[in-house]
């Protein structure tokens, strides 16, 4: 008895030597980084300028460094214990299962709760533009999310070049109404249409990569359109853009004051009075309805043969070939359909902005619709909503730490792959068990 208590007692100092260690590592490294970018302020005296050293934010900002830092080795150490008197069947577990399938019964509950609240938001009492505009900023992100996570959380192929695909719909309606003179209903399958023959495209000269190679190429692809649209001066305008856009209207009724003879406005058609509200709310509920359609579809390709497929071929391409699933077709169907949304969010973007240039589909642009597939879970629809929540949404709402915006970003990636690698919501369960533990061997979709 002796023994073991004078070896945990070991034990215990030695965890305690190797948090101090770290995390005076930790502050250290946080102090050198902290002086110059958060502890010298500039303060202009006469004609003079000098660096006012700011003591107090510069060791709090340390101060929460190695906070954090200890947390992460507790969190690391209880894990490491836990897992060890882990066994196959224990409370805990049980628990977690039950937890799990109360979230996969209320998951329709929670979506339409969610999606009702969306319907309404232009209508509460706070609303204004400002409110509607976030509103639809946030929404283009969440198709984005849905359709890359047909890519990457489903087929589990690493797209960096999502962007691509944006920027195709987007161009594809800006040229083709501005010369054409075609409308936003007639571009807008159109440009998905497009966007999923560039996905082909993509798809066929990686076909035999996997992992971190294929993300190599996805981002060069990505790179080569906007270097095209910024050089094919002739064609796309270069970095000049293509400007006056057409806006999208209601079934030919524009959303102005006035119209030519012959044409009715949108405010004379319904009666009511004229506001450029309208207009607004007008594109709201569209990106609205073309995301609910995007995850209405996503969830439907889920249970049928295809998206068993993407999930196959995500958990074991080899597997697939040995049961006679032709990785090809999977692949390429996987990068048609997720380019295709992609480039209906791009003709709304279009639409909505009524000027495009390469500036607007830049790396960062994936970068940030792949951390919302990864941070809110790969394969989960309602992890990408909380996601695209926490990286468009909040950063208006804290406008006044712009300055340390990207250090919130980084901080809060590092904090939720240290605690929950497979983001908020990950979900890898198969869409349908054939034979279900505890019950008769028969077929049945996963909730």
């Amino acid at each position: 008895m002796s023994e073991m208590t004078t070896s945990h007692k070991a034990a215990s100092a030695s965890a305690v030597s190797v948090i101090a260690r770290d995390t005076l590592l930790t502050a250290v490294v946080a102090l050198v980084l902290a002086v110059p970018f958060i502890g010298l302020k500039s303060d202009s005296v006469g004609t003079a300028l000098t660096l006012v050293t700011r003591w107090p934010l510069m060791l709090a900002m340390v101060g929460a460094v190695a906070a954090g830092r200890v947390l992460v080795s507790l969190w690391r150490l209880r894990s490491a214990a836990k897992a060890q008197r882990a066994t196959a069947h224990t409370a805990a577990g049980d628990a977690k299962a039950s937890l799990a399938a109360w979230g996969n019964s209320h998951m329709k509950a929670i979506g339409f709760a969610g999606f009702a609240l969306a319907v309404v938001l232009p209508f509460l009492p706070f609303s204004n533009r400002y409110v509607v505009d976030i509103g639809t900023t946030f929404l283009i992100y969440v198709m984005l999310g849905w359709g890359l996570n047909i890519v990457v959380g489903l087929a589990g192929l690493l797209d960096l070049g999502y962007v691509a695909f944006y920027a195709v719909g987007a161009y594809t309606y800006a040229l083709i109404s501005t010369q054409a003179g075609w409308s936003f209903w007639v571009c807008l399958p159109l440009a998905g249409t497009f966007a999923a023959m560039f996905g082909l495209m993509l798809g066929f000269p990686v076909l035999r990569l996997r992992g971190d190679y294929l993300a190599i190429v996805t981002l060069g692809f990505g790179e080569i359109i906007r270097v095209i649209l910024m050089n094919w001066v002739d064609f796309t305008k270069g970095p000049d853009g293509v400007s006056g856009i057409p806006r999208p209207s209601f079934f030919g009724a524009p959303f102005s004051r006035s119209a030519p003879e012959g044409v009715t406005t949108f405010s004379d058609l319904l009666g009511i009075e004229y506001s450029s509200m309208h207009r607004v709310v007008f594109l709201y509920f569209l990106i609205l309805a073309l995301a609910a359609i995007t995850n209405l579809f996503t969830l439907r390709m889920r249970k049928l043969p295809t998206g068993r497929a993407w999930e196959a071929l995500r958990e074991d391409e080899i597997a697939c070939r040995s049961l006679g699933i032709n990785p090809t077709n999977v692949k390429l169907s996987a990068f048609a359909l997720g380019a295709m949304f992609a480039g209906f969010a791009g003709a709304f973007f279009a639409t909505r902005q009524g000027f495009v240039s390469p500036e607007s589909f830049t790396f960062m642009e994936s970068a940030i619709i792949l951390a919302i597939v990864v941070l809110g879970g790969m394969g989960s629809q309602l992890g990408v909503v909380l996601a695209a929540f926490a990286l468009v949404v909040l950063p208006e709402w804290f406008r006044e730490f712009e300055q340390y915006r990207m250090f919130l970003f980084g901080a809060a990636m590092v904090a939720i792959m240290v605690v929950k690698p497979t983001g908020v919501m990950g979900h890898r369960e198969p869409t349908i068990r054939l034979h279900p533990v505890g019950k008769s061997k028969k077929p049945e979709a996963a909730r």
